[in-house]
């Protein structure tokens, strides 16, 4: 029997900012000298992830940090000219006030477990969105209070020690195969992954197309 949910917040309950990395990416291609836009977007992408994944304990920094090292990184391996200080305040804003997905918030409310929102974004940006639409979840737990991304397991063993919960009492939900089910599965937890897309599943994982479908599991 579940007590609580833990939940991813961008891609799980707000859009993903690849509308808003797309549109940087082709500014980036038309002002420097890469051969497409999808270029820039892989390399500012293997940047990033090189960065991420060296991200941790006392060598750990901030995903607005890790997004502005990377993306200034980008803009000077392809030559362009564009502000790398200005294109970075086009994420974060981003970050603060993301589209939500259609079921969010009817998940919140009818939703009879206690919600806490695990997530690799800084907690102010977190908090920030959280408020812009209004939600209240039980406890927010980020990658900043943890100095640890997921799938590591570090965030989501900060959230079960601080929520007084067991890895068996739980179940965390998230779009991301790499990141959430990986890493709660290391944590002992169980996972659901949002597939809202209908990607084909290689691997043993359970899958739901929207959130609302989750509430069949508690």
């Amino acid at each position: 029997m579940y007590k609580a949910i833990f939940m991813d917040f961008y891609g799980t309950i707000v859009y993903e900012d690849g509308e808003v990395v797309k549109r940087i990416s082709q500014m980036i291609y038309e002002t420097g000298n890469a051969q497409s836009a999808s270029q820039v977007d892989v390399y500012w992408w293997k940047r990033f992830k090189t960065l991420f994944e060296n991200s941790y304990g006392e060598t750990f920094k901030t995903q607005r940090e890790l997004e502005t090292q990377s993306l200034m990184d980008t803009i000077a391996h392809f030559g362009s000219s564009e502000d790398g200080e200005k294109l970075s305040k086009e994420m974060f804003e981003y970050w603060m006030r993301p589209p939500i997905f259609e079921e969010s918030k009817q998940f919140f409310q009818e939703c009879t477990l206690p919600i806490y929102i695990v997530s690799n974004i800084d907690r102010a940006d977190v908090l920030a969105a959280l408020e812009y639409h209004g939600l209240n979840p039980q406890g927010v737990f980020t990658s900043e209070d943890a100095k640890s991304y997921k799938p590591r397991t570090e965030i989501f063993e900060l959230a079960l020690r601080m929520s007084g919960l067991k890895a068996n009492e739980v179940l965390h939900i998230g779009d991301s195969l790499s990141s959430d089910i990986k890493g709660a599965g290391l944590a002992g937890i169980k996972a659901i992954w949002i597939n809202r897309e209908g990607k084909e599943i290689t691997e043993v994982v359970t899958d739901v197309g929207n959130l609302m479908e989750v509430l069949t599991y508690i």
